[in-house]
């Protein structure tokens, strides 16, 4: 059935929440399970508690961008940081790493559950029974003042300096045990920003100030959806549906889907404020190519907003696969969003997000 520009915006709006947002139960679940380890990690008589642990999520959780899982059989993945107060020069990424784990592990025996799985950078909890989820805990220290020293030797060399230096005091330095550094003190650390992403990516929503930290929420209302928001979690079905769909008919191996953290940053900046779902999607799903840079030796970017030394397509120079799959997934969204975006038939959007 055919309906009106703004109706059936609110009509996609009430499809995406029932049937892509996280559930109210497991949305609360899982902030009651970090919470839970954060208040282990702070406990009397932990190992870690006199380093003041910080625990926060990351990635999707944290940007209000989670995605129920196309099947049933599959889990929401909650990234967390542990964050301690401790600088580079007392500690190792390796004796991190196990302090961390030792209390996870701890907290894993105390409260019947399997013990957690040692990862490249971090420890996954998993859930048992009807949880439907696992977390993956990095272990991290702030970084703030490194960064900024990086990134001021590295100032004339990438743009949107002014926006990381502005949201450099949520820097973090992280574990990574391929790091050549992990296994002895050294200042050189893997790093990360989560919530200075978050802050971006939040404000780019909002139409506020790129480095108004006012948008940094511990998990902010998963209920209440910006049109960047739902476009992102649109997409990112989408790119599901698809991408399910190669891998069955062997054009792709699972290693080359396209990844979220280059959907959402492209999203974001192709987003220019559109207040109606419908203009949004349309506009950022055309615009998306223009963001990914194509520097002087050939190498595809898409830099990361908060800091622009990191490539989030670094790994298409090695895996040119995985530059192709991503095109050729852009060019099918782009056909099919506009196609049914045209019809503004909600039945016809459940179908191409296989909602139904």
């Amino acid at each position: 059935m055919f309906i009106s520009l703004n109706q059936f915006s609110r009509s996609l709006d009430q499809v995406i929440s029932e049937s892509l947002d996280i559930s109210d139960e497991h949305h609360q679940l899982a902030v009651e399970r970090y919470k839970s380890i954060g208040n282990w990690l702070e406990r009397r008589g932990s190992t870690v508690a006199h380093y003041r642990p910080e625990i926060y999520p990351q990635g999707s959780f944290l940007l209000g961008t989670v995605t129920r899982p196309v099947s049933n059989a599959e889990e929401y993945d909650i990234d967390l940081v542990s964050e301690l107060d401790l600088k580079k020069i007392r500690i190792s990424q390796e004796e991190l790493k196990n302090l961390v784990g030792d209390e996870i592990k701890a907290y894993a025996r105390t409260h019947y559950l399997d013990l957690p799985k040692n990862g490249r950078r971090c420890w996954t909890l998993n859930y048992p029974g009807n949880a439907r989820f696992h977390m993956d805990i990095l272990p991290a220290i702030p970084d703030e003042e490194s960064f900024k020293q990086t990134l001021l030797s590295n100032a004339g060399s990438f743009p949107n300096f002014s926006i990381a230096i502005g949201l450099s005091s949520f820097a973090i330095a992280i574990t990574d045990r391929d790091h050549c550094n992990y296994n002895r003190i050294d200042r050189n650390w893997p790093r990360s920003n989560p919530k200075g992403y978050a802050a971006w990516f939040m404000n780019r929503g909002l139409n506020r100030d790129l480095t108004d930290t006012r948008a940094v929420e511990e998990v902010p209302d998963h209920s209440v959806k910006t049109p960047l928001q739902r476009t992102v979690q649109i997409l990112k079905r989408h790119r599901d549906i698809w991408f399910d769909k190669m891998v069955r008919q062997h054009h792709y191996t699972l290693e080359d889907k396209p990844i979220s953290i280059i959907i959402t940053t492209l999203a974001a900046h192709a987003y220019e404020g559109e207040k109606d779902l419908q203009e949004a999607l349309q506009h950022i799903v055309r615009k998306l190519p223009n963001y990914i840079e194509c520097g002087y030796d050939g190498v595809a970017y898409v830099r990361n907003p908060v800091d622009p030394l990191e490539n989030f397509a670094d790994k298409w120079q090695e895996h040119p696969s995985r530059k192709d799959c991503f095109m050729d997934w852009l060019k099918q969204a782009y056909q099919e969003m506009s196609d049914y975006l045209a019809s503004r038939d909600i039945s016809d959007m459940k179908t191409l997000l296989g909602l139904h």
